[in-house]
């Protein structure tokens, strides 16, 4: 039920279906706009704030272990940006961000996900080739629709965890959210 609920508002959302077509003709394995462009889309249509920009950046991921080079995300990113005009996106292979994350090899963008920072943040979108919108959520949905922060049982940076929280400022922006601290 929430997963539809999802899909659907994600259909409502003209630039972000544009974004997800893009995102889907790079042709990448396992690849999924995720994060904040999600979350915070949903958190502003919760509180009933329609049509802001609260996104600071597009996350794409994706999962290929044959090339991990740097350089390929930041090509990647430059071609985005020429296509869209937006300086917004953020590109990154899961493949290697385990390195910096302190974290042993993860083995899908789903694995990956499962270590992010908040359950709420661990959202990934794509459009198939059938243009049907699927999602990666190894959390579920409940966090996000009930606007409950949660750290992820896979992130044990426990202190990182909370001082992200408060420098994003996410209570400030929707106040209807619960932090949970634990």
């Amino acid at each position: 039920m929430l997963e539809q609920r999802l899909k659907d508002y994600i259909g409502h959302h003209k630039q972000l279906m544009t974004d997800l077509g893009i995102v889907r003709d790079l042709g990448l394995p396992q690849c999924y706009i995720a994060a904040g462009y999600i979350r915070n889309y949903v958190w502003d249509l919760l509180h009933g704030l329609e049509g802001t920009d609260r996104h600071t950046d597009i996350d794409v991921v994706y999962f290929d272990p044959s090339d991990v080079s740097e350089e390929r995300d930041l090509r990647l990113e430059d071609g985005l940006r020429s296509v869209t005009g937006n300086p917004k996106w953020s590109v990154k292979n899961q493949a290697r961000m385990h390195e910096k994350n302190g974290d042993e090899p993860y083995s899908s963008t789903y694995d990956a996900l499962s270590h992010w920072t908040e359950t709420a943040t661990a959202i990934g979108a794509q459009l198939n080739e059938a243009g049907e919108i699927v999602l990666c959520c190894p959390y579920g949905l409940e966090d996000l629709f009930a606007l409950r922060v949660r750290r992820c049982p896979e992130f044990h940076k426990r202190s990182y965890y909370l001082q992200r929280v408060q420098k994003k400022q996410w209570k400030e922006q929707w106040t209807q959210l619960t932090i949970m601290e634990d």
